[in-house]
């Protein structure tokens, strides 16, 4: 049977050409349907449509607020008799949001599956992302060979909402490892070292990481189309600053780089890619 699936944006796409390139038919939904059909995909009309067509539909939508539309929306998939349904979504969700998905699913009688993808449009096309899910064992279970299509690493997280937690903890990392590699290359620039042979031995010293490893041609380019866009990053920063505050925790080294990822969208940058970063460091 195919498999749906609601999101076309950057991230959306390469998942989506991944399960095609693993022979997989697929079925979208898509805001945009002209996206749908520059792409080749069969469309659905609705996403009450779709998950009355497919058996498991996988959401890969930029933030929670989106993953509510297409539940509670006219013809969502909560209007669909979801029994033996299963929705994987790979967004990025706000930790309290992502419980009540569970519970509604639920009491529709359906599966869910919180699986936010750890990558970005590259290793997705190539299927080496990594992938943290939380949510029923046996449902976890039934879908973990096509999860392995889309990513390389696949790691269990039972509670809910554990495994966004776990995605925003993650780009804590992400976005401070981008901020500092993004400073030092625009101070190596300031010091006339050559950008490539900078990053060359940063990629063997103190700057050794899967972000430069990833960005470091994009940077040589100056090529700032989006993989992991800026916007993107600040959301999640921000939803990890909400978590910290949640639990009465300080979140130090989160603050600095949430701000700058902030000022590339006050600035009309957030839909570059967050290496693109480097440019406030040069004014």
């Amino acid at each position: 049977m195919a498999i749906g699936f609601i999101g076309l944006g950057n991230l959306g796409t390469a998942v989506s050409k991944r399960l095609t390139d693993m022979n997989e038919e697929i079925i979208v939904y898509n805001r945009t349907r002209e996206k749908v059909e520059k792409l080749g995909y069969k469309i659905a009309k609705s996403p009450k449509d779709l998950i009355e067509k497919c058996d498991i539909v996988i959401l890969c939508l930029f933030e929670s607020h989106a993953v509510e539309n297409i539940l509670n929306m006219q013809d969502g998939l909560l209007e669909a008799d979801l029994e033996g349904k299963t929705i994987i979504d790979l967004t990025t969700n706000h930790f309290e949001q992502v419980l009540n998905f569970h519970k509604v699913i639920d009491e529709k009688g359906g599966e869910y599956l919180e699986s936010p993808i750890f990558g970005s449009v590259a290793p997705a096309l190539q299927g080496q992302v990594t992938i943290v899910i939380s949510g029923k064992k046996e449902t976890f279970e039934s879908c973990k060979a096509l999860l392995e299509k889309i990513g390389k690493e696949i790691f269990y997280l039972k509670e809910p909402g554990k495994a966004s937690k776990m995605k925003l903890i993650n780009n804590l990392c992400l976005g401070s490892f981008m901020a500092t590699i993004a400073e030092c290359t625009a101070l190596g620039d300031a010091c006339d070292i050559s950008r490539d042979k900078l990053l060359e031995i940063l990629g063997v010293g103190g700057g050794q990481s899967l972000v430069l490893k990833a960005k470091t041609q994009k940077l040589l380019e100056e090529d700032y189309s989006p993989h992991f866009s800026n916007n993107a990053i600040y959301k999640d920063l921000h939803t990890l600053q909400d978590l910290a505050y949640s639990m009465n925790q300080p979140l130090y080294s989160a603050a600095i780089p949430k701000e700058l990822f902030g000022k590339m969208k006050k600035d009309g940058k957030g839909e570059e890619d967050f290496c693109s970063i480097v440019q406030l460091f040069k004014d």
